[in-house]
């Protein structure tokens, strides 16, 4: 375990494999933590330093009221960057962590040896397209997650509580229960992460008040995997016109498509298969250069 400071915070890290061996970094997504990638961690440990950053707010770094912004969420992982890994590294993020991502390789590439962009949302190329999340199913689940975490924080709800209670509960894709849809670690680790995570990192998300991760008319310049869960599913947040947008203005942008799989790719029933041989292929060529 590591402890940084960032804006002024005590950020948690956590630290994994050969100090020696090439770094890759894992980014959560909004109201996650570094556990949801607890299973990916021993794959990757054979051949790489795994950081693992706790976001702003999130597991067991500091709480930030008033700053949940992309400015305050790219600080944090350029912190990690600079302060941790030691030189360019591969950054894998989910989501915000994938948005966050999009962002360093947009504005410091040279901390960056690729990045691996899971669902991320993308923005849009004016402020008068809808907003990346407008009519999407995952807005209705935080609005429902904004109240709850609290109640469950304050009622001291055991883990095993609530991960029955989460696997119980109907997923947002209406696809049945987040059980049906998650495998069992994913279920854990999104509740371990709500019996941490500050609900208020939720009000900048639902006002749309979070700023903008990304600049629509810069590219990405350093070799990038963009995976998008399927857009038939109604928790599908990165637009494919966006990503084949910044594809066509990068050099070395690969476009994957999860068919089957929503928003959590890396936790769906439907999604890590293709998420780990997706992400294994990357690695491999980014391990040959």
């Amino acid at each position: 375990m590591v402890r940084i400071a960032s804006d002024g915070l005590d950020l948690h890290v956590a630290e994994d494999g050969d100090a020696s061996a090439p770094p890759v970094l894992l980014l959560h997504g909004i109201i996650g933590s570094r556990a949801t990638w607890e299973w990916l961690v021993p794959e990757l440990t054979e051949r790489f330093r795994v950081l693992r950053l706790d976001f702003r707010g999130h597991g067991q770094s500091d709480r930030a009221a008033g700053r949940y912004t992309a400015a305050g969420y790219f600080a944090d992982a350029v912190a990690v960057l600079e302060q941790v890994a030691g030189r360019p590294c591969v950054v894998l993020g989910h989501s915000l962590g994938g948005a966050t991502a999009a962002g360093i390789a947009q504005r410091r590439p040279d901390l960056l040896a690729g990045v691996v962009l899971e669902d991320p949302p993308l923005g849009s190329m004016t402020v008068a397209e809808p907003r990346p999340l407008e009519g999407n199913a995952l807005l209705d689940g935080f609005r429902f997650l904004r109240e709850a975490i609290p109640h469950v924080q304050q009622a001291e709800m055991t883990l095993d509580a609530l991960v029955e209670v989460i696997a119980a509960t109907p997923h947002t894709s209406g696809a049945g229960t987040f059980g049906d849809v998650l495998l069992a670690d994913g279920v854990g680790s999104m509740a371990a992460s709500m019996l941490e995570v500050d609900a208020e990192v939720l009000d900048p998300v639902l006002a749309g008040t979070a700023g903008d991760f990304l600049d629509p008319y810069v590219g990405f310049s350093v070799p990038t995997l963009l995976m998008t869960a399927d857009p038939a599913k109604p928790d599908a947040v990165a637009s494919l016109k966006m990503a084949e947008h910044y594809a066509s203005m990068s050099p070395d942008v690969e476009v994957a498509v999860i068919e089957g799989a929503g928003h959590v790719i890396h936790n769906e029933r439907a999604g890590r298969e293709p998420f780990r041989a997706s992400l294994s292929r990357f690695l491999e060529r980014k391990i040959r250069d």
